[in-house]
């Protein structure tokens, strides 16, 4: 077990600080996520030329060193030195949170196991801020980030997420947007769905239909920016509803039946009918044996 006292510790370590930047519109930065970036010896990012775009704007001189995923072997146990000998970091990424879909976890685990504290500041999430005004159901929630590209290996993904009752949050390129929301449309089968694209931009847009009217309509229009695509969760009642609606009821003797002949004994298959159907196990025994009680 370790205990971190983010704030009144006494170790003579540096501190790592996770920082958000904007996913789009620069106001968004906050106070102390500008004044964090100011007082560390060092930023740790993503892309460092991206990032000091950052800073010029708001005027930040903090030296930076590139961590991403090409070079965080090399450039952790780094980071890890400096933050020893008392020096503090701040990780950032290109947008958003670090290590959400973006470098950083591995920094993060190697500051745990070296006893270095790590504070991490609220700020800018791509997938919250486009859930909650989606319109689809907050919480639960699931966040899965980035399908893989391949469409045997996403469908594959996706068929093990199939039955899932969490909101779904997705990370798409909008280059496979398309291919992904078909291969959804698939897998899931009519499900509502939302796209938004350009997310704090002056451009930001939200598409909002069923997975098939949403693959229709990006047969006749392109989008651009990265997306963030939300799908509704598997309902359970509209399943059965279905199910029942499709396939007539059987009773219960008809259900013992099936069983057997799937090669159930009959004992052991009455009481698996009896719980399905939430019914006392001696209703089903009559039903099968066609018992029925005289009435005196």
């Amino acid at each position: 077990m370790q205990k971190q006292s983010s704030f009144k510790g006494n170790s003579e370590n540096g501190t790592l600080y996770l920082v958000p930047t904007p996913i789009g519109n620069l106001q968004d930065m906050t106070y102390r996520g500008v004044e964090t970036l100011r007082t560390v010896q060092l930023i740790a990012s993503e892309d460092t030329r991206n990032t000091q775009k950052l800073l010029n704007h708001f005027e930040i001189k903090t030296p930076q060193k590139s961590l991403h995923e090409h070079n965080f072997k090399e450039r952790v146990p780094e980071l890890i030195h400096l933050l020893q000998q008392g020096v503090s970091v701040a990780q950032v990424s290109d947008a958003g949170m670090p290590s959400i879909s973006d470098p950083g976890h591995e920094l993060v685990v190697a500051c745990i196991a070296a006893a270095i504290p790590v504070v991490a500041l609220p700020g800018p999430t791509a997938g919250l801020t486009a859930l909650i005004a989606s319109g689809l159901t907050p919480q639960p929630n699931y966040f899965y980030g980035f399908l893989p590209r391949k469409k045997s290996e996403q469908r594959n993904v996706l068929t093990a997420l199939k039955n899932e009752t969490a909101t779904l949050i997705f990370y798409e390129s909008p280059y496979r947007l398309k291919q992904t929301i078909m291969n959804l449309a698939e897998v899931f089968g009519s499900r509502q769905a939302v796209v938004c694209r350009e997310l704090t931009k002056v451009h930001e847009e939200y598409l909002r239909g069923t997975l098939e009217e949403l693959a229709t309509y990006l047969t006749e229009n392109t989008v651009k920016g990265e997306c963030c695509l939300l799908v509704a969760g598997f309902n359970k009642s509209d399943d059965a509803t279905k199910a029942a609606i499709e396939r007539p009821a059987l009773t219960f003797k008809e259900q013992v039946e099936s069983l057997i002949e799937s090669g159930m004994k009959p004992n052991a298959a009455i009481k698996v009918v009896a719980q399905n159907n939430q019914v006392k196990k001696q209703i089903v025994y009559k039903d099968y044996h066609e018992i029925n009680e005289s009435v005196e």
